[in-house]
């Protein structure tokens, strides 16, 4: 059965982004240098398979746009973007495999498990949307990437929530680059 996943690098201070939207650093990639490690490359492996094994993409409306929604899709996935506003012209009209979904955060998930068949959806940035699917109940499992740096200031991925939500430990990761938790988002 179809699950989603969040899979988010994060600053040990809880930041996504700096403040310019950038992943900090000089380069502006510190918090994703861990998947480029050649040191320890079966936990990357283990990750990238598991991104390469997702069916379909939900995308927070500003992470996709920052993206220029990957060029129209995700690796050749459909991606779904729950949105109150209608699409720019490229995600319109040049992108098909880009879906706007207008009515709400459970229908984008529902429409994205529906294309991912038995496979999982991987919910690609937007600390807004993530915020949603957890309030909505849409939102199955949370992977961390947690990097060891604090960046001081940026984007928080769970800045605001609607209540307490209950986590339950899968897998824990160690390496040098980042520590990698696993959660399944109790019910």
């Amino acid at each position: 059965m179809s699950k989603s996943v969040l899979d988010m690098s994060m600053s040990l201070d809880g930041y996504i982004a700096d403040p310019n939207d950038f992943l900090g650093g000089d380069d502006g990639e510190r918090l994703h240098k861990w998947a480029d490690s050649d040191q320890h490359p079966e936990p990357v492996k283990q990750f990238q398979d598991e991104w390469n094994g997702a069916s379909a993409i939900l995308a927070g409306r500003r992470t996709a746009e920052l993206m220029d929604h990957w060029g129209g899709s995700h690796g050749g996935l459909p991606i779904f973007v729950p949105s109150h506003r209608p699409p720019g012209p490229a995600a319109r009209w040049g992108y098909p495999l880009v879906t706007y979904v207008n009515d709400g955060i459970e229908s984008a998930m529902a429409q994205a498990k529906a294309a991912a068949g038995e496979r999982d959806v991987q919910i690609r940035g937007g600390a807004y949307t993530v915020q949603q699917a957890l309030e909505a109940g849409v939102l199955d499992e949370v992977q961390i990437h947690h990097i060891p740096v604090l960046l001081g200031a940026g984007r928080r991925l769970f800045d605001v929530l609607p209540s307490e939500i209950e986590l339950e430990i899968i897998q824990v990761l160690d390496t040098p680059e980042a520590t990698h938790i696993r959660y399944r988002v109790r019910r």
